[in-house]
């Protein structure tokens, strides 16, 4: 376990350099402060030393009167946090962390697994948090492939979803937390309610994607119309539409398969919808009622990449925790640096962490519970909805 945990470690420093890679080169205003970048023009020319993990960013000082007197110290702190996170999370899940108490152990292959999901969604979600609080935008060069690896990881080791189980005494049969959960899976998904569903999933997908202009005055006619004009005229069109058929192809093959395969992808699709849609719904009803963007897309696509990874149990879980980690968060801010904006996509990250240490006592206390209520999830939260709605909009007319 040592010399694992020293392996790990170094190896999530070497990813940490390329996570601050894109931190600095994704982001809308490209900053050549990654050793991994070109050197500017009024420094040195960078040398293989400055790409060493940590050690690095202290030779990088010597950048201090271009980028700013401690610009080096995040990225390090980045890298080291990084190094030992990762090799306390494996710790962490080997010793049955995300199970819970009397737990038939699985094989150490499953965990493994886990592992690597987890650590692959906190990279991603590290890359999209401090782009986010640099600039109050999530890139889709982190999101979108992030909900494709979400949906390859659940096709083909469906194993690395959270684990789930249907009774509050041990002993627990553990079982990966498909779509149905807690309650077992349902045959009817296999057939043509699932691939009907699956498609579902996958159109809603293209539709957030795809470029487009909303025009909401003169009638559905010509809204429908001008929608249809902006998505065929938009240059990032093809790309995304390209991108869907080939989840669709994708789709239909381990449709046709069948077996855990077929319930994992169709568990991270349905992740993905939920997570995104609740985000997007909270977007669209927040406009309307305030008047004004009270959160941006980019939230929209990081809670579905969330789900692509978790499933839509853990998204709901993530969505009610993220105000609560928002409150710390959004005070640091304005305590350390006097900044009052907000970035949301911090929140949805550290909560989905959170998620992850938590689970056994998430699981049991929302999913043995409140999961078990079907089809009226979407009814309540329908309604919450329509709560929010009215207490912005008399909120807003407060204000005037």
């Amino acid at each position: 376990m040592t010399l694992t945990l020293i392996f790990i470690a170094i190896a999530a420093a070497c990813i940490g350099g390329q996570v601050n890679r894109g931190i600095y080169r994704l982001a809308w205003n490209k900053r050549q402060i990654s050793p991994w970048s070109k050197a500017p023009s009024e420094a040195a020319p960078r040398t293989w030393l400055d790409c060493i993990p940590i050690y690095g960013w202290l030779r990088l000082r010597r950048e201090s009167n271009l980028h700013g007197q401690a610009f080096w110290l995040r990225p390090l702190m980045i890298e080291l946090c990084l190094a030992t996170g990762l090799a306390a999370l494996y710790w962490f899940e080997m010793n049955l962390g995300i199970y819970p108490i009397g737990a038939i152990p699985p094989a150490e292959s499953v965990i493994q697994i886990q592992f690597l999901s987890h650590a692959c969604l906190i990279c991603l979600l590290t890359v999209a948090t401090f782009i986010d609080f640099d600039e109050q935008t999530i890139p889709d060069e982190i999101t979108i492939p992030g909900m494709l690896l979400g949906f390859v990881l659940g096709a083909f080791l469906p194993m690395s979803l959270l684990p789930a189980w249907s009774t509050f005494e041990p002993p627990h049969a553990i079982a990966p937390l498909w779509l149905t959960q807690p309650q077992p899976w349902s045959d009817f998904l296999d057939g043509n309610w699932g691939i009907g569903i699956a498609i579902m999933c996958i159109v809603g997908w293209w539709y957030a994607l795809v470029p487009k202009r909303l025009w909401y005055r003169s009638g559905l006619a010509r809204f429908l119309r001008y929608l249809a004009v902006s998505i065929r005229r938009s240059p990032g069109t093809p790309l995304v539409s390209a991108l869907a058929m080939a989840l669709l192809v994708f789709t239909l093959i381990i449709w046709w398969l069948g077996g855990s395969r077929w319930h994992g992808l169709l568990t991270t699709l349905g992740g993905m919808a939920a997570g995104g849609g609740v985000i997007w719904a909270v977007r669209v009803i927040a406009n309307v009622a305030l008047g004004e963007e009270a959160m941006g897309f980019g939230d929209v696509t990081l809670m579905g990449m969330i789900g692509a990874f978790m499933g839509w149990q853990p998204a709901l879980v993530v969505f009610f925790l993220a105000p609560f980690t928002g409150i710390f968060l959004s005070l640091g801010r304005f305590l350390f640096w006097g900044r009052k904006d907000i970035a949301y996509g911090p929140f949805l990250s550290l909560a989905a962490l959170l998620a992850i240490f938590f689970w056994p006592p998430i699981w049991d206390r929302w999913g043995l519970t409140v999961f078990s209520m079907g089809w009226l999830i979407p009814a309540i939260f329908g309604v919450c909805l329509l709560l929010m709605g009215l207490m912005l909009a008399a909120i807003r007319r407060f204000r005037s």
